[in-house]
C-alpha cells in the first residue's frame, strides 16, 4: 500500500528527496548529484535511494529550475510575437527607468524577441473592452505560414486592452492550431496575465512562450519515467507563488513554474515559523550555485504580484526571493588586486577542487575544508571523500598572488563570501525598512548552516536556526504547501466612485470560479476555500499595494472605504516610510486566490535528551586566524534539550552547520538547532 508523501528538489550541485512516511510519522531523506546533461537521471537516483518503488508513494511534488535555468541561460525557444496592429513596439519601448542611474554603459535588459519577430495583426478592442475592429484573421493565418518556415519554437499572442475582452486572443489561437496542428505552443496574454499593463502582460506572454516548451518535454520526460517505474499518483509541481499545481496544470502554465526550486525554502519557513512560534523569519538558502533569501512575515510568506528577472517584468504571484550567486561552489578569483568570490560556479562538475573531480579551481568548499570546518570523512553523509591537499594547491594559486598563506587567504574567501551575503539579506530587509535585528535566521540549504551564525553576527541578528534536514529542507517545504490558483481582475475605480455592493459580486463571482477549478486539481470540496485582495495606489501614481480584504463581502459592508483606506494606509507606511490618509485612493486590480488542502506531513518530534551528554570529539579548527579546540558531533548524536557552548561543528548526512566561539547550541523539541549570541546576552 502506497505510503510515502514524497518532494524532490532540483539544486545546482544535489538533488534532493525528502519523503514522509504516513505509517511512522517520520522523514527520510535521498540525495543524488545533480546530472546537468539529464536531470531526470539524478531524481531517479535520489529517488531511489529513498523508496523501493514509485509505486510506495502516495503524493509527490517537485520543485523544477528548468525554465528558470532556460530563461537566465537564453536557451529556449525561438518565439513568434502577434502584437496588434500599430502596437507592435511596445514590447521593445518597454519602460523608460534606467535601473543603474550612474552606469555609464547601463544598456536596456535584450528583449527575448527581436522586432523582425514581431508580426502586427489587425483587429482592435478600446478601453472599455468594446471592439472597433474585427480580427484580421488572413493575419493570423499569414502569421501561422511565417511560423512554419521560420524554425519557430512557440507563438506568444498580446493584443491591446485583451484582459477586458480576449474574444480577439481566443479566435487567434482556434486559427493558429487550425492552420498548425495541436502540438503548437501558443500563450495568450490574458491566459498569462490577466491584467492592465500591456508591455508587462506582452512580456509575461513572451517568456511564457520561450520557456514554456522546455518545461512541457521535461515534464513529460519525468513524468513518463516515473510511470513506467510504477508512479500510479499524479505527480505535482511547485509554482512560483508557493503553492502547487498537478504537473498537468502546471504545462498548461509554465509560466507559474518560473520559480519552482527556491520557493520550497520560503514556504518550508512558514511551516516552521508556526511550528517554533517564531512569526518573523529570514530564510538563507545557500547551495553549491546560489544564495536564496526569503522572508516570513507575521507567519505569512512574503508575496509579491509581479516578479522582475533580468530586468524583464512578469506579472504573476511569486514569493520575493532575492537571489546572488554565492554558493559553497562559487569560485575564488583576483581582479585589479582585490579578491572576489563567485558569481561563477564551479557547479557538480567538476565541482570544488576538493571533491577530485577534475577542478583545480578554489571554491567556498574548499575554503571551509581547509578551516577545518568540513569534516573529510564525513561529507554529504560520507558519500563522497573529500582531498583536502587539493583545496590547499587551489587556494595557494590566489592567495600568492596577494601574498597570503593557506589558511589567511582560506579566512579571506569565507569572509569576502559572508560579506556578500550579508548584504543580499540587507537588500530584501534594510531596502524595504525591515529590521533584520527583529527577526530570526533559518539557515538552510548544503551550505547555508555553515555561514548563517557569521551572517548573524555581522547583521545584529541575535538567533539563527538551523531546521533538521538543512541541505533538503526546500524539499521538506514543498510537502507543506497547498494547492494554489490565483485569479486577478481589472478594476479601476476611485474611493469617491466606489460601489461596494458591485465590487462584492465581482469577487463573490470570482470565488465561485476559483472554487470550481480546484476541482480539476483533485481537491475535495470540503478542502477549498478562497482568500480576496485588492491592489490600491494613491490617485495619480503608477504603482500598487495589494491590500488583503476579510471575505468577498466586505466590500458591501458599510464604512468599507474608510477601512480599506486606513489599512492601505499603514501598508504604504510600512514600506515607504510615509502615508498620506485622507488623499484620494484608486481600485485597480482585483485578486482571489484559492486554496485547496491534499494534506500535509506534521513536524516529527525528535526524542528527550537523557543527559546533558553526547557522544563528540574534539577537532582544531580555525576561527579569527587561530586554531581552536572545537566539538565535532553527528547531529544524530543530538536529542531535545542538549545544550553547548562553541565552538562546534554539527555534521550530517544534508549539511554541516558551524558555530563559533561566542555563541551557544541547544536543540528544540522537533530537532532544530538554535544557536544564540551568548556575548552579546551577557
Amino acid at each position: 500500500m502506497s505510503r510515502y508523501r514524497v518532494s524532490m528538489d532540483i539544486g545546482g550541485t544535489f538533488t534532493d528527496v525528502i519523503g514522509y512516511d504516513e505509517t511512522t510519522g517520520r522523514y527520510h531523506v535521498g540525495k543524488s548529484s545533480t546530472t546537468p546533461d539529464d536531470l531526470t537521471r539524478g531524481v531517479l537516483t535520489a529517488l531511489e535511494s529513498l523508496v523501493d518503488s514509485p509505486r510506495d508513494i502516495s503524493f509527490t511534488v517537485h520543485g523544477t529550475t528548468q525554465g528558470l535555468n532556460a530563461f537566465l541561460e537564453r536557451r529556449g525557444v525561438k518565439v513568434l510575437l502577434l502584437a496588434s496592429k500599430g502596437a507592435g513596439d511596445t514590447y521593445h519601448i518597454a519602460r523608460g527607468p534606467r535601473t543603474r542611474l550612474y552606469d555609464l554603459h547601463f544598456r536596456k535588459p535584450e528583449p527575448l524577441v527581436p522586432k523582425r519577430d514581431i508580426v502586427e495583426v489587425g483587429g482592435r478592442f478600446d478601453a472599455a473592452g468594446e471592439e472597433l475592429e474585427p480580427l484580421d484573421e488572413q493575419a493570423v493565418r499569414e502569421a501561422a505560414r511565417r511560423y512554419r518556415e521560420g524554425g519557430f519554437g512557440a507563438i506568444a499572442v498580446a493584443y491591446l486592452f485583451s484582459y477586458l475582452d480576449p474574444a480577439h486572443e481566443l479566435r487567434t489561437r482556434e486559427i493558429l492550431l487550425e492552420e498548425l496542428g495541436g502540438e503548437v505552443t501558443v500563450s495568450l496574454s490574458h491566459e498569462a496575465a490577466k491584467e492592465w499593463r500591456e508591455y508587462e502582460r506582452t512580456s509575461s506572454a513572451v517568456v511564457e512562450a520561450y520557456t514554456g516548451p522546455v518545461v512541457r518535454r521535461y515534464l513529460e520526460r519525468l513524468e513518463t519515467n516515473l510511470k513506467e517505474r510504477g508512479l500510479t499518483v499524479p505527480m505535482h509541481v511547485m509554482q512560483s507563488s508557493g503553492g502547487i499545481l498537478t504537473a498537468e496544470s502546471a504545462r498548461r502554465r509554465p509560466l507559474q513554474t518560473l520559480l519552482s526550486g527556491p520557493v520550497g525554502g520560503a514556504m518550508g519557513g512558514v511551516e516552521l515559523a508556526r511550528a517554533i512560534d517564531r512569526p518573523n523569519l529570514i530564510g538563507v538558502d545557500m547551495g553549491g550555485t546560489s544564495f536564496d533569501v526569503s522572508l516570513v512575515i507575521d507567519g505569512q510568506p512574503d508575496i509579491s504580484p509581479e516578479a522582475n528577472i533580468e530586468g524583464l517584468p512578469m506579472l504573476m504571484s511569486v514569493v520575493n526571493i532575492h537571489t546572488i550567486g554565492a554558493g559553497g561552489g562559487s569560485v575564488a578569483w583576483l581582479e585589479a588586486g582585490g579578491l572576489r568570490v563567485g558569481p561563477r560556479s564551479a557547479g557538480a562538475t567538476p565541482g570544488p577542487a576538493c571533491y577530485g573531480r577534475g577542478g583545480t579551481e578554489p571554491t567556498v568548499t574548499d575554503a571551509n575544508l581547509v578551516l577545518g570546518r568540513i569534516d573529510p570523512d564525513w561529507f554529504a553523509g560520507g558519500t563522497l571523500d573529500l582531498d583536502t591537499e587539493a583545496s590547499r594547491r587551489a587556494l595557494d594559486t590566489v592567495g600568492q598572488g596577494l601574498g597570503l598563506d593557506t589558511l589567511a587567504i582560506a579566512e579571506g574567501v569565507c569572509d569576502v563570501a559572508n560579506a556578500k551575503m550579508a548584504q543580499a539579506i540587507r537588500t530584501i530587509t534594510v531596502s524595504r525598512g525591515i529590521e533584520p535585528r527583529e527577526f530570526t535566521l533559518v539557515a538552510f540549504g548544503g551550505a547555508g548552516p555553515m555561514h548563517a551564525v557569521f551572517l548573524a553576527r555581522e547583521l545584529g541578528i541575535k538567533e539563527v536556526v538551523v531546521p533538521r534536514f538543512p541541505g533538503a529542507f526546500s524539499a521538506w517545504g514543498m510537502l507543506q504547501t497547498d494547492i494554489r490558483k490565483d485569479f486577478s481582475d481589472t478594476y479601476f475605480h476611485l474611493d469617491a466612485d466606489l460601489d461596494g455592493a458591485d465590487m462584492a459580486a465581482k469577487l463573490r463571482g470570482m470565488a465561485e470560479e476559483g472554487l470550481a477549478s480546484l476541482a480539476g486539481e483533485g481537491v475535495p470540496e470540503e478542502n477549498r476555500r478562497v482568500e480576496h485582495a485588492v491592489d490600491i495606489r494613491y490617485a495619480a501614481q503608477e504603482y500598487t499595494l495589494t491590500v488583503p480584504l476579510s471575505d468577498a463581502d466586505e466590500p458591501a459592508a458599510e464604512g468599507f472605504v474608510e477601512v480599506i483606506a486606513k489599512r492601505f494606509a499603514q501598508q504604504h507606511e510600512t514600506r515607504y516610510g510615509h502615508a498620506n490618509l485622507g488623499a484620494p485612493i484608486e481600485f485597480v486590480t482585483l485578486r482571489t486566490t484559492a486554496f485547496g488542502d491534499l494534506g500535509r506531513g506534521a513536524a516529527e518530534q525528535v526524542g528527550q535528551a537523557q543527559g546533558p551528554d553526547f557522544a563528540h570529539e574534539t577537532r582544531e579548527v580555525v576561527f579569527d586566524g587561530q586554531a581552536r579546540p572545537t566539538i565535532l558531533v553527528r547531529r544524530e548524536a543530538l536529542s531535545a534539550g542538549h545544550a553547548f557552548e562553541g565552538p562546534a561543528i554539527i555534521v550530517e548526512s544534508t549539511a554541516t552547520t558551524v558555530v563559533p566561539p561566542g555563541f551557544s547550541v541547544s536543540v528544540d523539541p522537533i530537532g532544530s538547532l538554535v544557536v544564540r549570541n551568548t556575548e552579546e546576552e551577557q
